[in-house]
């Protein structure tokens, strides 16, 4: 009989499938989250810019001030991220879920009865925090059900889904606004999708935790087991430390992907904070605003349907490194010509770039991230990302301001995503498992596991005296309980810790009685602790890897 898994909205350990037609149910609800979450910052997008002037009193030309409220969201939202992730480790997916949709409840009001520009940006901070931890949670748990060789497309649904709702609700509160008055617009907008949302999370979405914790290494086509190039030497119970420094800069892979994250979110900065203000100054309507903003969002959303399963079969960084460029060139557009058609293709050029990168940035990080810390890993490239809100909303209002002209933003952007996109081309590297996989194993590949088991050796190479043993212990591990066998060769020394020589069982690695050398009786005991029956062929297959060291001189 399958173990319950602790926490409400969770199901029985063996019960569990991964895979989109499986969880076809759960997936679609998740879908539909993240559409809610879109009309959340949707809603912001077209009214609160272009009438921030005439409704909320910013001075006629003060650009820093008006950007102010994307800075403060950008900051927010990016801490958040990270809390999210980790919060998602131990409180479970979907009560960091619902505490996104909780926080989000005062927002329409505090814009309806805002006296002055700072209650719009205290409502766009508690944006920040809705954001960060609703739409890290949407990805997340969708990557928790799904297969690893279905995450571009599952990366792709995703932000299709959300950024559809960002499009819609820009067009549908610019229509209100002309309608209802841009207060009350956003009031009964934005009561609405919060409403629906908190509701359908609380009866309908499940907790995806058990998911992540049973997930399996991707199998090719050939039937064998592709190895992630996870990084090495990280603890079986990573700290929050441990795991922001190595995304953020230890690994290089990772600090990469990191910063082109950042510096895409300047685009999105400036499609919230200017794109707007540069539309109205030239006479385009609240209504035609939504379309053209939404023509970008379209394109974006629609696109990454394409481009996240492309991903799956082409691979990450191609794709990651021409929409940075793409994107950019988009950008510069906007500003080199005029009319409602030129603006309309700039956009849908930054949109379709933004569909190459963005998805499958984020896949790319999933794709080196183990299961046990991926949530915290993805919490800290989106902190990254995410912070790109506020420093590229800085930029943007340091550059509008030093030329005097809103198309000094434009620029700004324009050049720092080509450079970004340089930098990733540099640093990056292709991070599919089956088009780069980690070498997991030397010699044949293993049986296949009956259940959850995986034993990891780390040595040095080539293999000798424990690190030897160890290999030895991990082969017969695999030959008679059909366990997962990962070598992973390594050049930092930390006897049975991250370094060689180590034997880790399930994620913790196996410690010597004697303070110096595994014996077979000390992995006896480690597969106790972790329920493994053994039998008394296992034992002697252990004892006589153990008698061949002794006999090479080990």
């Amino acid at each position: 009989m399958g173990r319950l898994q602790p926490g409400r909205g969770m199901r029985l350990s063996d019960d569990i499938q991964h895979g989109i037609r499986p969880n076809l149910g759960q997936f679609l609800h998740q879908l539909f989250q993240v559409l809610l979450v879109g009309m959340a910052i949707g809603m912001t997008r077209t009214v609160v810019p272009a009438l921030a002037e005439s409704e909320f009193g910013v001075p006629k030309g003060s650009f820093a001030l008006l950007a102010s409220f994307v800075v403060g969201f950008g900051f927010v939202k990016g801490a958040l991220n990270f809390v999210a992730g980790r919060l998602a480790e131990s409180w479970g997916r979907r009560r960091v879920l619902l505490l996104g949709w909780v926080t989000a409840i005062p927002i329409p009001l505090l814009i309806y009865f805002a006296p002055s520009w700072d209650w719009v940006v205290v409502a766009t901070l508690l944006l920040g925090v809705n954001q960060g931890f609703t739409w890290s949670m949407t990805q997340t748990a969708k990557l928790d059900l799904t297969r690893p060789d279905q995450r571009g497309l599952t990366i792709g649904f995703n932000e299709f889904s959300g950024y559809v709702g960002v499009a819609v609700a820009g067009i549908v509160t610019g229509y209100l606004a002309t309608q209802l008055g841009p207060r009350a617009g956003l009031l009964w907008f934005g009561l609405a999708v919060i409403g629906v949302a908190t509701l359908t999370t609380a009866l309908f979405i499940e907790d995806t935790l058990p998911w992540a914790k049973k997930e399996k290494p991707m199998a090719a086509v050939s039937g064998a087991t592709l190895h992630p190039r996870y990084p090495a030497g990280v603890s079986a119970k990573p700290t929050t430390w441990e795991i922001f420094t190595l995304v953020s800069w230890r690994d290089r892979r990772f600090f990469a992907l990191c910063q082109a994250g950042l510096v895409e979110k300047f685009v999105d900065a400036l499609i919230w904070v200017f794109y707007p203000v540069f539309l109205y100054a030239k006479g385009v309507s609240l209504p035609g605003i939504g379309w053209i903003v939404g023509v970008y969002g379209f394109t974006w959303g629609g696109s990454q349907l394409v481009t996240g399963r492309l991903s799956d079969h082409w691979g990450r960084q191609k794709l990651n490194v021409a929409g940075m460029w793409i994107c950019g060139a988009g950008v510069a557009m906007m500003p080199a010509g005029s009319g409602t058609a030129w603006w309309s293709v700039s956009a849908a050029v930054s949109g379709l770039g933004m569909a190459m990168l963005y998805p499958n940035l984020s896949a790319a990080v999933a794709d080196i991230s183990a299961p046990h810390w991926r949530a915290s890993a993805i919490g800290t490239y989106r902190f990254w990302r995410d912070l790109g809100y506020g420093i590229g909303a800085l930029g943007l209002g340091l550059a509008a301001a030093s030329t005097q002209s809103v198309e000094g933003a434009f620029w700004f952007v324009a050049a720092a995503m080509m450079l970004s996109g340089l930098g990733l081309a540099i640093l990056g590297e292709e991070t599919h498992p089956r088009l780069n996989p980690a070498h997991a194993s030397l010699g044949a590949v293993p049986p296949a596991p009956t259940f959850d088991f995986v034993v990891r050796v780390i040595s040095q190479q080539p293999p000798g005296g424990r690190c030897r043993l160890y290999t030895g212990y991990g082969q017969a591990l695999a030959r008679h309980l059909g366990a997962r066998f990962q070598l992973d060769i390594s050049t930092e020394r930390d006897a049975h810790g991250h370094g060689f020589p180590s034997i880790w069982i399930n994620d913790t690695p196996v410690q010597p009685s004697d303070g110096v050398i595994v014996m077979p009786a000390d992995v006896l005991a480690s597969l106790g602790t972790a329920g493994v029956a053994a039998d008394s062929d296992l034992e002697a297959a252990l004892d006589a890897e153990v008698g061949k060291m002794l006999n090479e001189g080990g």
